[in-house]
């Protein structure tokens, strides 16, 4: 395992999409060592999630530690309730930034685990959230692009 750095905003990496993992890499030790060094950073910057993007990696990879530790491999939303929640959120790559964020209350996600495996998760409340959270920066967006009120705001 590998303690990475994670890139901060206005990083422009940070932007772009992030690239899907065929299922044959999934079992490389490439994605292997990614999702174990996504543990480790995220772990020691006491994150509860982390998007390969954050580490400067185009693969479609996160980490979500809400209920114990939980690498997803090319996660999709495939359904949200139509009922939303307000959230106070933070962000490993916009560091002393926090803002309320208005996002889907319960969503579906598919995706892969770490063994290729396909899996489909019902998540609501905080688990819902950083799912959400973490899928936007696969595809290049931060949650400062959401935030309807900061909390704590940047400094100019």
């Amino acid at each position: 395992m590998n303690l990475r750095a994670v890139l901060k905003n206005p990083n422009e990496r940070l932007r772009r999409k992030a690239k899907k993992v065929s299922v044959e890499d999934i079992h490389s030790p490439e994605i292997q060592t990614l999702i174990d060094d996504l543990i480790e950073t995220m772990q020691v910057e006491n994150g509860v999630g982390i998007a390969a993007t954050q580490i400067g990696s185009d693969k479609r990879v996160i980490i979500v530690d809400v209920n114990g530790v939980l690498p997803l491999i090319n996660p999709e939303i495939v359904g949200k309730s139509l009922r939303k929640i307000e959230f106070e959120e933070g962000c490993l790559s916009v560091p002393g930034v926090t803002g309320i964020v208005k996002r889907h209350k319960e969503v579906k996600l598919k995706a892969y685990d770490r063994n290729g495996e396909p899996l489909t998760i019902h998540a609501k409340g905080l688990l819902a959230i950083v799912l959400q959270h973490e899928t936007d920066h696969l595809d290049g967006i931060l949650f400062i692009d959401k935030v309807i009120r900061y909390t704590n705001p940047p400094r100019m």
